[in-house]
């Protein structure tokens, strides 16, 4: 359980090893007022570089898959401080209401290759085929995401549960 506290920024859980192609399962409940997400195939800047929050030392980057109350964009990809917004094709990016609002949603991510699919309660969500996303990004951590909040907002919380993580191998 991720808890936010007033004014607190974006927190993860993240796996020591790096993960590149593989299959992950998790039911995931969060509260409606509150959006967070899963990093794939992440890292953190080892040291700063430019102007401004998202180029500071520390700031995870790389492609999140979103959790958020619906309709709205949850399962979808978006570029975590990656300077292209959504990964998702803009034209693609349509509100739904496969995520049941205040209860348990499961999700099943497959990464393999540039191509990224998704799922939330058996639903297809993304289906993304991404060259230049998996030639910055072909390995990474899983983290999973507690939201930075505004002062004056919160505190909300995000749940996890029956996490499966399976590598996917080459058989040749």
């Amino acid at each position: 359980v991720g808890r936010t506290s007033e004014g607190s920024p974006n927190s993860f859980l993240a796996t020591k090893q790096a993960y590149g192609d593989f299959e992950l399962e998790f039911e995931v409940r969060v509260d409606d007022a509150l959006n967070s997400g899963v990093q794939i195939r992440s890292r953190t800047r080892q040291r700063a570089t430019g102007e401004g929050p998202d180029a500071r030392a520390g700031r995870v980057f790389g492609p999140q898959v979103e959790i958020e109350a619906g309709p709205g964009l949850a399962g979808y990809v978006y570029g975590e401080a990656m300077g292209r917004g959504w990964l998702s094709p803009a034209a693609r990016l349509v509100p739904h209401a496969h995520f049941r609002n205040g209860d348990w949603n499961h999700y099943r991510i497959v990464a393999e290759g540039p191509r990224i699919g998704t799922w939330i309660n058996g639903e297809p969500i993304a289906d993304l085929t991404d060259a230049a996303a998996y030639a910055s990004h072909a390995e990474g951590f899983i983290g999973l995401q507690v939201h930075g909040i505004e002062p004056g907002s919160g505190p909300y919380e995000v749940a996890w549960r029956q996490l499966r993580l399976r590598e996917l191998v080459d058989s040749e």
